[in-house]
């Protein structure tokens, strides 16, 4: 069965990834990236954690912690202090006024499954001076493209406004962190990220919007190394074979093919604070029916605003495990939570809103096979809010939590506005909380 899945991985590596070329013009298949693949899946399977469950726990427990704390006075004095924070991660960071010189508390924050994630927290700050992306062989210096293909980590920040408009996907090394706070960064009108064959990364407070197919060809992905790119799909942000990523407070809107895809043995990743808005397939959650790889997959979505203009895949899962706390769903044009493959779906606390049509109302949806099959499923939904008609769909087994089933203190789907109340990208200023 391994030999199986090296195979599979290998495969369609070859057919979407790097395909290197050497200077002297021989076309040419890397062994260089037959190792890249296999080893960032075993590492992938080092960050698998085998229960789960008590992840989840322990992230809703962190929310109904806050929670009470707010009940007994702490959230008034928070906000006579000017701080808005009104979730567990906003709470680790969003209070210090000096934010700006403490920009690196934020790899202290995530939760769930990509709690790991530190991003370049032991590197270096890097300030992208230049929204230019002009040469993918030799990236200019101060631009966003030099910033993330340095080996070493970095926290890479933003000297004033800009709009970047990438000419092919920017595609990113480990031990990077991405962090709009303070100014406006819009990644907009071109390609998209990718992050392949790495871990550790974190994408805070950008904008990326009207994303658009690239037509490949060389492209520099680390120092030492330049290859072949095939023409990119369009998405906002690819994730393909990482682990331990975290994308936070990120705007999404208007991309040509899916806004956040997690695929081939992508595991703990969180998915929090972000906004999505105008799109069709939204989040796609492992590649393809027979990608057994994906079954190691476990990702977070949490805090997140599902809006004006989305219509599917928030999130669309196969394989893999994920947990779907405090969202606000609004208005969803086909179904919110979709998936194939048998993938586990936990629901909690959610608040779900669809459109005045009566074919929408349903949450769930279940794609290629029986309703015998399906319902051998795990698919739970606790302490959802069900607005306007909503229902869920349940299946397969109930869930059965670490501790005592009473110690679950997730806050229920009508808390889910206000823990939601600030995601996207936001406008921080200097010397204010953020």
């Amino acid at each position: 069965m391994n030999n199986q899945k090296s195979l599979i991985l290998f495969c369609i590596v070859v057919f979407v990834a790097l395909v290197p070329v050497s200077r002297a013009g021989n076309s040419t298949l890397e062994e260089n990236l037959k190792k890249q693949a296999e080893e960032s899946y075993k590492e992938n399977q080092q960050a698998y954690v085998s229960n789960p469950q008590k992840v989840t726990d322990d992230f809703t427990e962190s929310v109904d912690e806050l929670l009470v704390e707010g009940n007994n006075g702490t959230r008034r004095n928070l906000r006579e202090r000017g701080c808005r924070a009104t979730n567990p991660i906003d709470r680790c960071w969003r209070c210090d006024r000096n934010w700006i010189k403490n920009r690196k508390k934020l790899a202290d924050c995530a939760r769930g499954f990509g709690h790991g994630a530190t991003g370049g927290k032991a590197g270096k700050f890097y300030v992208v001076t230049d929204p230019s992306d002009d040469n993918m062989d030799q990236p200019k210096p101060g631009t966003l493209r030099h910033a993330v293909i340095q080996t070493e980590p970095l926290w890479i920040i933003f000297a004033h406004h800009m709009i970047i408009k990438l000419n092919n996907e920017l595609i990113m090394t480990s031990d990077k962190t991405i962090d709009g706070r303070g100014v406006q960064v819009h990644i907009a009108y071109g390609a998209g990220i990718t992050i392949q064959f790495i871990h550790n990364v974190i994408i805070h407070g950008v904008w990326i919007h009207n994303i658009v197919p690239a037509s490949g060809g060389m492209i520099r992905d680390a120092l030492n190394h330049i290859g072949i790119r095939t023409r990119s799909d369009g998405d906002a942000i690819s994730i393909y074979s990482s682990n331990n990523i975290w994308i936070d407070h990120v705007s999404l809107s208007k991309g040509a093919d899916g806004l956040i895809d997690v695929i081939e043995g992508s595991t703990a990743i969180t998915i929090s604070n972000c906004k999505f808005n105008h799109h069709n397939d939204v989040m796609l959650l492992g590649a393809h029916e027979n990608s057994a790889n994906d079954a190691i997959m476990q990702v977070t979505v949490a805090f997140n605003r599902f809006g004006e203009g989305c219509i599917q895949r928030m999130p669309r899962v196969r394989w893999g495990y994920v947990h779907v706390v405090n969202n606000d769903y609004s208005h969803w044009e086909l179904y919110a939570i979709g998936g194939s493959a048998h993938p586990t779906i936990i629901s909690q606390g959610n608040r779900f809103r669809p459109m005045n049509k009566p074919y929408v109302k349903e949450v769930t949806k279940r794609d290629y096979a029986t309703k015998d099959v399906w319902m051998k499923w795990q698919w739970q939904s606790e302490g959802d809010l069900f607005l306007n008609g909503a229902f869920f769909t349940p299946s397969g087994p109930p869930l059965q939590h670490t501790n005592n089933p009473n110690l679950l203190k997730f806050k229920p789907g009508s808390f889910a506005g206000k823990l939601t109340r600030f995601a996207g990208a936001l406008r921080c200023r200097p010397g204010k909380p953020c």
